[in-house]
């Protein structure tokens, strides 16, 4: 089956196949987030995104195989709530923003900065600080160099615009300030691009909305 993205709370895994990393999306909670558990072929090593709810759900993804790490995007509750029970489960290292670390009940074990590497196995992302929706959400991309680049945005980037800033109109300056100078400005319109919540989309379907998000103000 080819991949959509497009995934169910209770129902299987979306799965995209790369050349050298796998990419196992699945919907999980009240709140239907998204949680990726990315495999390096090379290596069987592994590092989930978002330990969002459901850990059990969380675990069997996950398997015998364990993961090394796992990275928290942003710190709202709905992004952790299975992180405890999954990292007491495989002793994975925690990664999150050095400025949301402290709003996540579980220890960070990497406090990320943009532009810092996250790798396991042969697989490198790269983390990107952007601000408005929290102060120290994250995005990763990873640059497939047999490929496009694949971005995971947490909950700065939607299919439609970028993430909740509550009506503050300069939280939601800075957000869209940095998301159009660190992803649109940075990556090509074949981006791929895996949401905190629903479905996926890519930079190039989003572009040549950015002026009416501006006048829109959200």
């Amino acid at each position: 089956m080819p991949y959509t993205g497009k995934v169910a709370v209770g129902g299987p895994a979306d799965v995209h196949e790369l050349t050298d990393l796998v990419i196992s999306k699945v919907a999980v909670g009240p709140m239907e987030n998204n949680a990726y558990l990315l495999r390096c072929r090379a290596t069987g090593e592994q590092l989930l995104i978002d330990a969002a709810s459901e850990p059990d759900t969380l675990l069997n993804l996950i398997g015998e195989d364990g993961i090394g790490g796992v990275v928290t995007t942003h710190r709202h509750p709905d992004h952790w709530q299975a992180l405890d029970t999954v990292v007491q489960a495989t002793d994975a290292r925690t990664y999150a923003g050095r400025h949301d670390a402290e709003g996540i009940p579980v220890p960070t074990d990497v406090p990320l900065e943009d532009g810092d590497a996250v790798t396991f196995g042969e697989i490198t992302l790269t983390a990107r600080h952007l601000r408005g929706h929290t102060p120290g959400s994250i995005a990763l991309i990873y640059d497939d160099p047999h490929g496009h680049p694949h971005l995971f945005t947490g909950d700065c980037l939607f299919p439609g615009g970028v993430g909740n800033t509550h009506g503050d109109a300069e939280a939601f300056a800075t957000l869209l300030h940095d998301v159009e100078t660190k992803l649109f400005g940075e990556l090509p319109d074949e981006t791929w691009v895996y949401p905190g919540h629903g479905a996926d989309t890519t930079l190039g379907a989003e572009r040549p909305h950015l002026a009416e998000w501006r006048e829109r103000g959200w």
